[in-house]
């Protein structure tokens, strides 16, 4: 085996459970930290946290080779007083939580890789950002971004190699948004979305895999990495693709206002559907990383 155990902290959701197969044919022990354990399957364990506090989870750091944490609330839901607060709070305790915890353990990892998002670019139109000249852009998701990634940073323990992953939206067969995407096209609704110019960056799960895997066999490599596709698409693209892919030739166009009403309706934000994220994954480029799933036709054609 490759690794003797890999810890994924708030592994239970799709991105956890997609790492999880990947590694369990790697390592002798794959360990998810959650707060719903369920019974093991093969050598894939969960064991029960709050996210919080030290409890008899953090034993577990003990001998392993590589955490990664993809603790977080979904942002996807209303933006209410109530729900700022659990999105701050549950990334921002679980990465303290977890770099006290690798502070009393005798033999931590030496990999910690910390879930980010690719959100925390501003909106962009006018040219892609990347991990060099990228802005930062401003309000609550762009906030949280910033105090997540400065939580992370806070944790200096001497040996760990830190690694900061700001994924984008992930498409694949195994959860995610692509069941959304494809109901709205076989329902005659996947036309443009506003005024479908809005960039839309994405990652295939096959590379997510992929680039977390190329970023642990190249021990020179650490901080700021974008998961992104090198090939981000607008709003139009990407809905004609979908409604190609399912057999729809017509698609009924989701106009701004409309889209505050169907939002409201389903408990989210229109921000997650009108931001333009323009990102490119430069980084991952330059150091030799090949993607599998480069374009959207493919990632879409293998999803649905």
């Amino acid at each position: 085996m490759k690794y003797n155990k890999i810890i994924l902290a708030g592994g239970s959701g799709y991105l956890g459970k997609v790492l999880a197969q990947h590694f369990s044919k790697l390592a002798n022990e794959v360990i998810i930290f959650t707060r719903s354990p369920k019974p093991a399957i093969g050598n894939i364990n969960m064991i029960a946290w709050d996210g919080a506090t030290i409890g008899q989870w953090a034993q577990h750091l003990e001998d392993s080779d590589v955490l990664i944490n993809l603790t977080g609330k979904s942002v996807n839901c209303r933006y209410d007083e109530k729900n700022k607060a659990e999105i701050f709070s549950s990334r921002l305790k679980a990465t303290w939580i977890l770099g006290e915890a690798l502070k009393q353990t005798n033999n931590p990892p030496g990999v910690w890789m910390n879930a980010a998002s690719a959100t925390i670019y501003r909106h962009a139109e006018d040219r892609p950002q990347d991990e060099f000249n990228g802005d930062i852009g401003e309000g609550f998701s762009i906030e949280v971004c910033k105090r997540w990634e400065r939580a992370f940073a806070e944790q200096n323990i001497p040996g760990i190699r830190k690694i900061i992953l700001r994924i984008t939206v992930v498409l694949g067969s195994n959860g995610g948004v692509m069941h959304y995407y494809s109901n709205l096209a076989k329902y005659g609704l996947g036309g443009i979305q506003g005024n479908g110019n809005q960039y839309f960056s994405w990652v295939h799960e096959e590379d997510l895999v992929g680039s977390v895997q190329f970023l642990l066999d190249n021990p020179q490599l650490d901080g700021v990495f974008n998961i992104a596709s090198p090939h981000p698409v607008q709003n139009h693209e990407l809905m004609y693709t979908i409604r190609k892919a399912v057999g729809m030739p017509i698609g009924l166009p989701a106009t701004k206002w409309m889209l505050e009403i169907g939002t409201l309706l389903l408990q989210t934000e229109t921000e997650l559907i009108l931001k333009s994220r323009w990102v490119l994954p430069t980084r991952l480029l330059n150091e030799g990383y090949r993607f599998s799933v480069p374009y959207i036709h493919k990632a879409i054609q293998i999803s649905i």
